[in-house]
């Protein structure tokens, strides 16, 4: 009977002559296939390692939502948002039903949380392929045994990376793309294998439904202590948000993906998707040791193929080597990813213009314009291969995966800023005493001081300075840090570089948030205090 049901559910998708439905499979009948199917391999101590092929990040440019008139109105239509029309989607719809025949097919039914009172929407994943199934077994939280009979998705994601586009007959940008009809709830993914696109369309689809109900969706991080008092730290991927959060003397609650209802915060997933290269024992301790876990899923990374042993250094396939891997992986945990409002909220800017201090306090109007700008730095390679660094801005820190208007999200985090009071930082996890090229990265032990400094109270009772280009107030003193590292002005050769630079990332950050000036809080924006 449950086959038969199985078999009735996938032939609504068009999926109706698949080879074998691999529904619900667990870790290690999971690794079992994928090994099996020369999908990946077992690492030293556990992991599976699994390779992306050509896409190894985000394809923002192939990231479409259908245009229809249920939810058209309420998209912010862009150059992010791109539209989809309805007929090209059923007849892709169509043509990928028809790839998944003669195909064996991995399914896997989890749920995302939706509130801080335990709310879940049940959501089913579709893949080609076994290791995928595991990311989203990784990532998402598990029905019980016995709620599986009766389960009936909100969303279903069908993901094939063999499946490619035909741009001129499908109304893509390239072969690869993401396709979310929110009225139909489906999203169609092909093309590529990078499995974070699986969880950032859901991201996106989850950044839709929650705001519409009151409840910010926000890009973070956030652990908290023994008394439950929580810290968000928020910020795009590869600005540290993970790393920082994950700390051996406090509880972490949830990786990248939160809400924020009126009655606190909570995780979205229950699981992990760092970013690994350069990750040494050292600095991230609980964070190395999944990666010599069992069920840990890394993708890109290198390993030696005769010892099995990982090379977290290596960037030879792709500098955006990742692990997934679920939150009990980490030693200290929490349970329940919920908690009360936070205490603390850290805007982390990865500044390659090395002008930012390494720790400051913000006003909340302050904090609007930070958020707001979501400021951080790519690096990237010239034609010759020479790494260089590109500011870039990404509204609300989350900009590619917010159908919304930036301004919607903004709101939001002002309002719960005014109505529950957290503590707003400004951290700066990018170079000082210079631009990148000249300057040095902030070391990850100098953040995790001011970190802990700001959580233990350290911070309260010291005088500020007040920092003359973004009017930041800076401590004058922090426990861990050596005091010539706390204005950034004194680790650059002369001021007059220094003014220049700060003065140069002004600029950018007024012509970025000029686009917005007319659909935004323009009160908040202008009780910002100014620059000079």
């Amino acid at each position: 009977m449950k086959i038969l049901q199985h078999h009735s559910q996938l032939n609504l998708l068009g999926i109706n002559r698949p080879n074998r439905i691999y529904w619900q499979m667990n870790t290690p009948q999971l690794y079992e296939e994928a090994v099996q199917r020369h999908e990946g391999y077992v690492a030293h101590l556990g992991p599976l390692v699994v390779r992306t092929g050509d896409q190894s990040t985000l394809a923002h440019s192939d990231r479409f939502i259908v245009a229809e008139p249920a939810t058209q109105g309420n998209i912010s239509w862009g150059e992010i948002n791109r539209s989809f029309q309805p007929e090209r989607f059923d007849k892709l719809l169509l043509r990928m039903g028809a790839y998944f025949n003669g195909l064996d097919v991995f399914v896997q039914d989890a749920y995302v949380r939706t509130s801080s009172e335990g709310d879940l929407m049940p959501l089913r994943v579709i893949t080609e392929t076994a290791w995928h199934n595991l990311f989203v077994r990784n990532t998402y939280l598990h029905p019980e045994p016995d709620e599986l009979d009766d389960f009936v998705p909100e969303f279903t994601v069908m993901h094939a990376p063999g499946f490619r586009a035909n741009p001129e007959r499908d109304g893509t940008n390239s072969d690869v793309f993401v396709v979310i009809h929110l009225s139909r709830k489906l999203i169609l993914i092909g093309g590529t294998s990078f499995a974070g696109e699986i969880q950032k369309a859901i991201f996106s689809v989850i950044n839709y439904l929650l705001p519409r109900q009151d409840i910010l969706t926000i890009e973070a991080s956030s652990n908290i202590n023994d008394k439950g008092e929580a810290a968000l730290f928020v910020g795009v991927d590869g600005s540290g948000k993970t790393c920082l959060a994950t700390d051996n003397t406090r509880l972490f609650l949830g990786d990248t993906e939160h809400g924020w209802d009126h009655n606190g915060i909570f995780s979205i997933s229950r699981g992990c998707y760092a970013n690994v290269l350069g990750l040494s024992m050292d600095e991230a301790t609980d964070v190395w040791q999944t990666t010599r876990r069992f069920g840990t899923l890394l993708e890109n990374v290198v390993v030696d193929v005769e010892t099995r042993r990982l090379d977290l250094d290596n960037d030879s396939f792709t500098e955006n080597t990742r692990a997934s891997y679920p939150i009990s992986h980490l030693l200290r945990s929490s349970r329940t990813g919920i908690a009360e409002h936070p205490h603390h909220i850290f805007l982390l800017a990865k500044d390659g213009d090395g002008v930012l201090p390494v720790i400051s306090k913000l006003t909340p109007e302050q904090a609007y314009f930070f958020f707001l700008s979501g400021y951080t730095t790519e690096i990237t390679s010239d034609y010759y291969g020479k790494p260089i660094a590109r500011r870039r801005f990404s509204a609300c820190y989350g900009a590619p995966f917010m159908p919304l208007h930036p301004g919607h999200y903004a709101q939001m985090f002002a309002e719960r800023v005014n109505l529950y009071r957290p503590k707003v930082w400004l951290l700066n996890t990018g170079w000082m005493g210079g631009a990148f090229g000249t300057g040095g990265r902030v070391p990850v032990e100098v953040s995790r001081a001011a970190v802990r400094a700001v959580l233990g109270g350290k911070l309260d009772n010291v005088d500020y300075m007040t920092e003359s280009t973004f009017g930041l107030q800076i401590p004058s003193y922090c426990p861990g840090i050596p005091e010539n590292m706390l204005n950034p002005v004194a680790k650059w050769s002369d001021k007059a570089s220094y003014d220049k630079a700060a003065q140069a990332l002004k600029v950018a950050f007024d012509e970025h948030l000029a686009q917005y000036q007319d659909e935004v809080n323009s009160e908040l924006l202008t009780a910002q205090p100014r620059f000079s």
